[in-house]
């Protein structure tokens, strides 16, 4: 790459690129080629999850890359039918199997899961396997400020990420806001919305887009970057994978980023899964 990726501090001091790869769906033997080849390509932050049921495909491209393994950063996730505490202390060993790794870099609780009401617990299980070495540094995805609030206030421990649905069509700045001012890293997942026509045909997405003489995608994830999040957009395209890294050598405007944000919609999740109340297990 020609660009430099530049890096973000978590506030438990570990540092992480500023863009990662999703992985979500990429299974089997293509699904490690397209991984190899990301890795190949320069990321280096690589995000998983238990119910992707992919973390052997991550470990296996791990494994098959020249990059040594301390140079990457490997996130995966808690199933939400695993949040009691012994259940979720096997899950993350299960995990480490899966992929035949010694420690994840990030390990995160994939859903609060309220009604069900045991992320207190699953947290406190990672806050421990952190301390056992299991793991480097723990985080949540879409939890809420009540949820994290909760956190805090039962267990003391912040959490260091906190990766969360955000596209232009739902730009969570509140979300934002409140990760920020506690400082917490915002993830992005499905940062193009999941290429969605009516982002990808945007008029006024096209006309930033030619101006920077960069794609609709492109112009997206430096949205993303500039909001302070860090995007992980999924590809097995060699050339999307290179495309979405080549994002530092352009800035977008003031007004690039408030005519990005104004394309917000106030249904704009892409499944309507408010965490308010979805369960995921």
């Amino acid at each position: 790459m020609k660009n430099t990726i530049p890096e973000v501090i978590l506030n438990d001091g570990l540092a992480l690129p500023r863009v990662g790869f999703g992985t979500y769906t990429l299974n089997g033997a293509a699904g490690v080629q397209a991984i190899l080849s990301a890795i190949n390509i320069g990321y280096r932050l690589l995000d998983s999850a238990f119910n992707y049921e992919n973390e052997g495909v991550v470990g296996e491209a791990v494994r098959r890359s020249f990059i040594p393994r301390e140079q990457l950063l490997i996130t995966s996730k808690l199933p939400g039918r695993h949040h009691s505490y012994n259940e979720a202390i096997t899950t993350i060993q299960e995990s480490l199997y899966r992929a035949n790794l010694d420690y994840y870099d990030l390990y995160l609780i994939h859903w609060p899961n309220p009604i069900k009401n045991l992320y207190v617990e699953a947290w406190q299980a990672l806050i421990d396997a952190k301390k056992w070495g299991l793991i480097r540094s723990i985080g949540v995805c879409n939890f809420l400020p009540e949820h994290i609030e909760r956190l805090i206030q039962e267990t003391g421990v912040i959490p260091s990420i906190n990766q969360i649905e955000l596209h232009p069509f739902f730009s969570q700045k509140e979300q934002l806001i409140y990760n920020q001012k506690h400082g917490i890293v915002t993830e992005s997942w499905s940062p193009l919305g999941r290429k969605n026509t009516l982002l990808m045909e945007n008029k006024e997405l096209l006309r930033i887009a030619e101006t920077h003489h960069k794609s609709i995608s492109q112009i997206i994830l430096r949205w993303h970057i500039q909001l302070g999040s860090i995007p992980i957009p999924k590809s097995s395209s060699p050339k999307r994978q290179l495309e979405n890294l080549a994002l530092f050598d352009f800035t977008l405007s003031e007004q690039d980023m408030m005519m990005i944000s104004i394309l917000n919609q106030e249904n704009g999740r892409l499944a309507n899964q408010n965490p308010a109340s979805y369960e995921e297990f």
